[in-house]
């Protein structure tokens, strides 16, 4: 599927149009969340890119050693390349632990007895509020890094999580879109080659594995209605629709 002719062309126009929000807005800063995968390693570039005040923030959380190495190669290696970008690290693992036990409260035991599902989504939550702090204290807007598949195909994210956000760049780009144009920003080809995870769960599953199907085979299904991924898709958008439309009001 080839939807674009040149990555500088898109780069040049995507960082324009930050600039232009930026701006127009009155803005102070960009905050992002750093996780070490392609699509914030994208995003945070591109932020980088426009000479503005930049904060890009690692939210270490439970979080596994490979995720964490690269997120940390990825914003070093920023703040070196760029005099606008500034490096912000959050433990927050003991938040987390802390909250958790804090609402366990039917149970005498001490043991978490919420469901694996919403701690995963308690860990993105916790560190939207994170990000949300920064940005509040820097005058600054949170920008997402959420794809096309994502945000608008399967609602592959956190309600309230890393769905939250002010802003988003590359919502219109598809997965494999994205990791092209990390390609020509020249994001470390470790970021580009790993395989992508929300690293959530205290396992090591990937997106792929969570989705039952590759993001080409849902580009697919998204673009032409048909293929091996279309029965993922339309199963995912009809349980995550709740994410992409706006909330049910009752109306007078």
């Amino acid at each position: 599927m080839i939807r674009i002719d040149s990555y500088e062309d898109l780069t040049e126009k995507i960082v324009g149009w930050l600039k232009n929000y930026y701006f127009d807005n009155d803005i102070n800063a960009f905050v992002i969340g750093v996780s070490g995968g392609i699509d914030s390693a994208v995003v945070s570039s591109l932020c980088a890119r426009t000479g503005l005040p930049t904060y890009v923030v690692c939210m270490p959380l439970d979080s596994k050693f490979a995720n964490t190495k690269l997120s940390d190669v990825h914003s070093k290696g920023l703040v070196e390349k760029y005099d606008n970008v500034k490096r912000i690290e959050v433990e927050l693992s003991s938040v987390y632990e802390s909250f958790l036990k804090s609402v366990d409260w039917w149970t005498e035991k001490g043991e978490y007895t919420s469901s694996e599902h919403a701690n995963a989504n308690t860990k993105s939550r916790i560190r939207m509020v994170t990000l949300y702090q920064i940005a509040g204290s820097v005058g600054g807007i949170v920008v997402g890094t959420g794809n096309k598949v994502e945000d608008y195909g399967v609602g592959f994210y956190t309600k309230y999580g890393d769905g939250g956000v002010d802003i988003a760049p590359i919502a219109d780009l598809y997965k494999s879109e994205v990791w092209e144009l990390g390609e020509y920003l020249g994001v470390d080809q470790r970021i580009v080659d790993a395989q992508p995870t929300d690293g959530l769960w205290d396992d090591s599953r990937t997106d792929e594995t969570q989705l039952g199907a590759t993001y080409p085979e849902l580009e697919e299904a998204m673009e032409t209605g048909k293929g091996p991924g279309i029965e993922v898709l339309n199963r995912f958008n009809t349980l995550n629709k709740h994410k992409m439309e706006p909330i049910p009001t009752f109306k007078l």
